[in-house]
């Protein structure tokens, strides 16, 4: 989890992306800023991260779509759960993919249109975990209707994971404390949930797939488990 810095501790910052020049262009933005803000190049390696000096960062700067064609919510949302902070930094600008991220638990969303007049204080709030909000997600809360992302409580969603890593109800019942017809009733009430906004699941390896699209659950962890689907 991401400590608060110092007064008189440099900020620094991670940053994961793809592309060289929009790394390079952060860093410098950055060293130009007064203070100074640190940043370390993880280019597209999520492991740089979680290991050495990305490790230890205030903050994560993060592109959305390591893997083209596919933005990766579930690594935002492992993210998020592990206690970084992290700032979005992406190329997409459609309302829908900006509020997923904020609602995933990212402290700010930048389009790469939007520069250091609005990166280097989003770091800088992030750094003290603290909300930013740029034009971009401004124009996105305010249009914010989201027809085809259902509103899944905290609950719903911790019991939605815990059954993905399950290899039945009961043993996610003793893990939440709860009854199997509590967890029954969760899931229902998530699969309604699905099928209101036109994304039916009505076998659980279909409601994996919704789960995926989301970020609510990543690869690497399906992987890790031997459930059943």
């Amino acid at each position: 989890m991401a400590a608060d810095p110092a007064a008189d501790e440099p900020i620094t910052a991670v940053i994961v992306d793809d592309h060289a020049a929009i790394a390079a262009g952060v860093r410098s933005w950055c060293a130009q800023a007064v203070p100074p803000i640190e940043v370390i190049d993880a280019g597209d390696r999520l492991a740089d991260v979680w290991t050495d000096s990305g490790a230890d960062a205030h903050v994560v700067i993060f592109d959305l779509e390591l893997v083209p064609g596919r933005p990766d919510f579930g690594e935002l949302r492992r993210l998020v759960d592990s206690g970084r902070r992290v700032v979005v930094y992406s190329q997409h600008a459609d309302d829908v993919t900006v509020i997923k991220c904020i609602d995933l638990g990212a402290l700010a969303y930048l389009t790469k249109r939007e520069g250091s007049d609005h990166l280097v204080p989003a770091i800088r709030a992030a750094a003290r975990g603290e909300p930013y909000t740029t034009p971009s997600l401004s124009g996105a809360l305010i249009s914010d209707d989201a027809p085809g992302r259902p509103r899944l409580s905290q609950r719903e969603t911790e019991v939605l994971r815990a059954w993905f890593a399950s290899s039945s109800k009961q043993l996610v019942a003793a893990k939440l404390n709860i009854t199997v017809k509590t967890v029954d009733t969760y899931i229902s009430r998530v699969r309604v949930k699905y099928a209101n906004v036109g994304r039916p699941a009505r076998t659980k390896s279909e409601l994996v797939g919704r789960a995926l699209d989301d970020g609510l659950i990543t690869l690497a962890e399906l992987n890790q488990t031997v459930t059943p689907l």
